[in-house]
């Protein structure tokens, strides 16, 4: 029940106990015939309504749980990049990429003589 507690404010108490006076007047009052389904319906909706809410706050908070510790993890590893980069110059890509090597050289690294004419 604490749970409950904790995710329902008291505005959605009051909606709760303000159907639930509202459903047993209105069986009072009307009587147990045709319009019970009536108010049965409406009584059902309004409990739905709050069961997602009540859903709607329980993913937002393990969300948000989530998130912070996504965010610490992602702290954590910056941390340890910027220990690394402090200890020591980091190896970086070569300058260049390999040249091919057989016939599959590009007519334009040929020497002017070498190409063919056509």
């Amino acid at each position: 029940m604490p749970d409950i507690q904790r995710h329902l404010d008291i505005w959605s108490r009051l909606v709760i106990l303000m159907t639930f006076i509202m459903f047993v007047a209105a069986l009072f009052l009307k009587g147990f015939g045709h319009d019970i389904l009536l108010e049965g319906g409406v009584f059902l909706i309004s409990v739905k309504l709050i069961m997602m809410a009540y859903k709607n706050s329980v993913v937002s908070t393990e969300l948000t749980d989530r998130f912070e510790s996504l965010q610490e993890g992602l702290a954590r590893m910056e941390g340890l990049l910027e220990s690394r980069s402090l200890s020591g110059p980091v190896k970086g890509p070569p300058n260049e990429a390999p040249q091919p090597t057989g016939a599959a050289q590009r007519s334009d690294d040929a020497e002017p003589g070498d190409r063919a004419c056509g």
